[in-house]
C-alpha cells in the first residue's frame, strides 16, 4: 500500500487540508447563547464533543473570537442543541456570519423553547438540549507555547432536556433522533440513523 506523508507546517500537497475529512464524524456543538443585554445567537461548531460524564461536562473550541464565545465570557452560560438530519439545513443556516444584533434562530426559522437553569434559550425543534454553566475558557497554544486564536471551551451540564417521543424503554433513542455530524469538507456531513452493536468483553 503506498502512503501519502506530510507535515502540516510543510502544507499537505492536496486540493484541500484532509485533517477534518479524517477526524471524522465529528458531533456538531449547536450552540445558543444570550449576550449581556438577553439578545439570543445560535451557531453550530464542528470541534465539539463530552468531555466527561460525571460530572457532565462539554467542550468546544471556537477558532477566532465570534458572538458565541463573547456571549459566554459575558453570561457564564450556553445550550447544546443536538443538531439532526432533519434539521441540517437550519443547522447550515445558523454557520453565516451575520452582525451580533442578528437572532439566528429566527432567521433560520426555528422555534426557541425557554430553558430552565441559564437565559439562553434552546430549539425548540431539537430532540435533546444541555443546559450548561461555563467552568473555564482556555486559549490554545501550539508546540512551541505560541497562543492561537482558537480557545477552547469547556461547559458542566446542569440541565437536561429530553424529548419523550425520543425515550424508548428509558433510553435516549439516538439512531431516531439522527444526529448530524461533520465528516470534512464544506458540505459534507453524515447523519447516524443506523446504530452498531457489537457486545464488550469484560
Amino acid at each position: 500500500m503506498a502512503w501519502h506523508f506530510y507535515r502540516p507546517e510543510d502544507g499537505h500537497g492536496l486540493p484541500h487540508d484532509p485533517f477534518k475529512a479524517i477526524v471524522a464524524p465529528r458531533p456538531i456543538g449547536w450552540i445558543s447563547t444570550v449576550d449581556a443585554e438577553g439578545r439570543p445567537n445560535l451557531a453550530p461548531y464542528s470541534f465539539f464533543n463530552a468531555l466527561s460524564s460525571r460530572p457532565p461536562i462539554l467542550g468546544f473550541a471556537s477558532e477566532g473570537r465570534k458572538d458565541t464565545l463573547a456571549n459566554i465570557e459575558a453570561t457564564g452560560e450556553f445550550v447544546f442543541n443536538l443538531a439532526t438530519g432533519p434539521l441540517a439545513a437550519a443547522v447550515s443556516l445558523t454557520s453565516r456570519t451575520v452582525a451580533a444584533h442578528v437572532d439566528e434562530m429566527a432567521l433560520a426559522g426555528l422555534a426557541a423553547a425557554p430553558c430552565r437553569i441559564v437565559r439562553a434559550p434552546r430549539v425548540a425543534a431539537s430532540p435533546a438540549a444541555l443546559e450548561c454553566r461555563l467552568i473555564e475558557v482556555h486559549r490554545i497554544t501550539d508546540l512551541s507555547g505560541q497562543p492561537t486564536d482558537h480557545r477552547l471551551v469547556i461547559g458542566q451540564v446542569v440541565g437536561v432536556h429530553i424529548a419523550q417521543d425520543y425515550l424508548r424503554d428509558g433510553l435516549f433513542d439516538t439512531a431516531a433522533a439522527a444526529p448530524l455530524a461533520r465528516c470534512g469538507y464544506v458540505a459534507d456531513y453524515a447523519v447516524a440513523d443506523r446504530i452498531l452493536t457489537v457486545p464488550r468483553e469484560d
